[in-house]
């Protein structure tokens, strides 16, 4: 009789339609951001990250607090201070200070770093501790991001990839804090979004009007791109995204952040760019590495260690 110890490696399980369709209500949030970069510089005034984060996120989060009529309560008021620093306040301007400093194709690639850095931090907050699948599509995914994305004339200015760097890295870890700390019981997506969304803003009204204030110039273009920005990619976004993020495995919800490049380079598309053979490989590759990480390793989870095999293995249950 077979043991679970004798089995070959078999295709990558599935996954049910309702995580089907979770993942794909999820995946219109980084598809959304993924409008951020061309919304910035064809239509916001430039020289302006931290008023443009605080147009992103202020509006966005009153209005839902205004929607949901419900605060935090006990220590969820210094949780959510501190998502909203991570997933807005620190963000939001790294993000327009990397869109307005680096081409959008070095700031896209530094954000596909992102689901590298959730599975690093995954170890030490959430223990979980991600399988060889999962990293090696993680690196496939930035390696196609940056074949579509990345030109021969790619300008790398020291600010924006700081930038673009801290702002993976704040996201990443307001990914993995939100699955640890999950929402209090009974409070929807909606009002978890809006309390960082409005913490965030807070946090960002001081600097934005002493360091830059108001554009002197904001026409009819500028004030659609920040009811876009605020809406669709704040709100609207977030709401979805947190919805995801407590719903599905850190594994799978992670990589849908290179949905972002690549909705990118798709709008590129439609304002006169072209893609490369090289970069509909790229193309490809990171879509590939996007659904393969919403599967499971197709090792087998009993596999032991015997003769010159390695001295263990992890259940890939813990980073699905």
């Amino acid at each position: 009789m077979e043991t679970q110890t004798e089995r070959s490696p078999g295709p990558p399980r599935g996954v049910s339609a309702q995580q089907a369709a979770t993942v794909a209500l999820t995946a219109l949030a980084p598809a959304s951001w993924g409008t951020t970069y061309a919304v910035t510089t064809q239509l916001l005034p430039p020289g302006h990250p931290l008023f443009a984060g605080l147009m992103r996120a202020l509006p966005a989060g009153l209005i839902g607090l205004a929607l949901t009529r419900v605060l935090p309560r006990g220590d969820w008021w210094w949780k959510a201070a501190v998502l909203g620093v991570l997933n807005i306040a620190a963000f939001f301007p790294l993000l327009f200070l990397a869109a307005g400093r680096l081409p959008g194709g070095v700031a896209a690639t530094l954000g596909a770093a992102q689901p590298l850095l959730v599975a690093g931090l995954a170890v030490a907050v959430l223990d979980e501790r991600p399988t060889a699948w999962r990293w090696a599509w993680g690196v496939l995914g930035v390696l196609g991001v940056g074949l579509v994305v990345l030109g021969p004339h790619a300008r790398l200015d020291a600010l924006g990839v700081l930038a673009g760097l801290g702002g993976t890295a704040a996201m990443a870890g307001g990914v993995v804090l939100t699955k640890r700390w999950g929402r209090p019981a009974g409070v929807r997506p909606l009002t978890l979004a809006s309390w960082q969304l409005t913490a965030g803003g807070m946090l960002l009204l001081p600097p934005a009007l002493a360091i830059e204030g108001v554009p002197h110039r904001i026409d009819a273009a500028a004030a659609g791109g920040y009811l876009w920005l605020g809406s669709m990619g704040g709100l609207i976004a977030y709401t979805l995204w947190f919805r995801g993020i407590g719903r599905l495995p850190v594994g799978a919800s992670a990589p849908l952040v290179l949905l972002s490049p690549l909705v990118a380079a798709l709008v590129g598309l439609g304002l006169g760019e072209s893609l490369s053979l090289t970069q509909s490989a790229g193309f490809v590759l990171a879509s590939a590495a996007l659904l393969a990480a919403q599967f499971s390793s197709p090792m087998p989870r009993g596999r032991l260690a015997h003769g010159g095999r390695a001295g263990g293995q992890v259940s890939e249950e813990r980073v699905r």
